[in-house]
């Protein structure tokens, strides 16, 4: 494999080679471009930045599987952020097309989703430096979304998240529709789906404010949904989301206090909301004073864990400061799940989780 080893792919060699080990030969020197690139000397990858390009957008056509197509999409960001950027709209253009194509065979569903890797790690790469051409490409993620497959889905959604963090504020034309889109797959069959949607929306609600205000309630219930027959991923993916949303709700970031005028959520309408999850999971619902109604059925296992994580990174987030400061109001909270009639033995066991988090964060102090 020393002939994958250079920085221009050896196509020589690729050609002397059986078909099937062409794959191989082609993963072996993206895993080598990966790491000498960004130590490469800038001017040797500015001379040889076109050939170069040329070699790494026609493997998006190639049906890469799911590692080639990852460390291509890296490559191509990476190149693009060290050498000239004359030809980054040509490229991010050429993937919108590969997006937008109606052939939806199965041979031709690994081009389109190397497609959505490129354009998910120019934007996490690059940025604000992509100018004004984000919303059609968000509009076209979205619309391909619609249609897409769960394979296809999940990787949209890690694309969208992608896009988002290397956007940051920038985006926020685009935040609402989004979560519009996104926010109904979060009871998707697929769990992939499950946990891709929870990180994009993650990641949108560090600019997109109405998450932790006026969707609070709504955002909740769908993570209660989210986690009824849940595996392992998506409750951890699920109960980071809602922790944090609801950590977010009672301490905004300062940022976004000063951009728009924010109504903060209190202690005691995050806890009960909260609450209403792990006692109901998604069959509960708060009066406007933030009561308790009655109904639902029992809840489920993977709910009642998976909301007894996000209790863990709500405080985790907020820090042993703030838990020193609330504890006595927290802790009557905790107490009183347990005290609850539809608490029973595995809620307790659940609590003590809670408990266990507590303490190890206070000790921190």
């Amino acid at each position: 494999m020393e002939l994958a080893h250079s920085l221009l792919l050896n196509e020589e060699a690729l050609a002397q080679i059986t078909e099937a080990k062409r794959p191989v030969f082609i993963f072996e020197w993206l895993r080598f471009l990966d790491k000498v690139l960004v130590a490469a000397n800038k001017v040797d990858v500015k001379e040889k930045q076109k050939k170069l390009v040329e070699q790494l957008t026609g493997l998006i056509s190639s049906a890469p599987g799911p590692p080639t197509r990852k460390l291509l999409a890296k490559n191509l960001a990476t190149l693009y952020s060290i050498g000239d950027t004359f030809t980054v709209f040509q490229t991010l253009d050429k993937c919108n097309d590969i997006i937008k194509s109606k052939d939806d065979t199965p041979t031709y569903l690994p081009t389109k989703l190397a497609a959505v890797a490129c354009i998910g790690s120019f934007y996490e790469k690059m940025g604000r430096m992509l100018g004004s051409s984000f919303p059609d490409t968000i509009t076209n993620m979205l619309k391909a979304l619609k249609t897409a497959e769960s394979q296809g889905r999940s990787e949209i959604l890690l694309s969208l998240q992608k896009v988002l963090n290397g956007l940051g504020g920038a985006a926020a034309s685009c935040h609402r529709d989004i979560y519009k889109n996104a926010r109904s797959l979060l009871t998707d069959r697929s769990m992939a789906v499950r946990c891709a949607v929870a990180k994009c929306l993650l990641e949108l609600q560090n600019e997109a404010v109405f998450m932790w205000t006026t969707e609070l309630e709504n955002v909740a219930t769908l993570c209660f949904k989210a986690l009824e027959g849940s595996n392992y991923g998506v409750r951890v993916a699920v109960s980071k989301l809602l922790g944090t949303v609801m950590a977010t709700a009672l301490m905004p970031k300062q940022a976004a206090v000063m951009r728009q005028n924010v109504k903060r959520a209190t202690l005691d309408e995050v806890l009960e909301l909260m609450a209403t999850g792990f006692l109901r999971g998604g069959s509960g619902f708060l009066k406007s004073g933030g009561e308790m109604l009655k109904g639902g059925g029992s809840v489920s296992r993977e709910v009642r864990v998976g909301v007894t994580q996000a209790y863990v990174v709500f405080v985790t987030t907020l820090g042993g400061q703030w838990l020193e400061r609330t504890f006595a109001t927290f802790l009557s909270h905790v107490l009183d799940l347990v005290s609850h009639p539809r608490a029973t033995q595995t809620h307790v066991e659940a609590v003590s989780s809670i408990m266990l988090s507590m303490l190890g964060k206070l000790a921190l102090c």
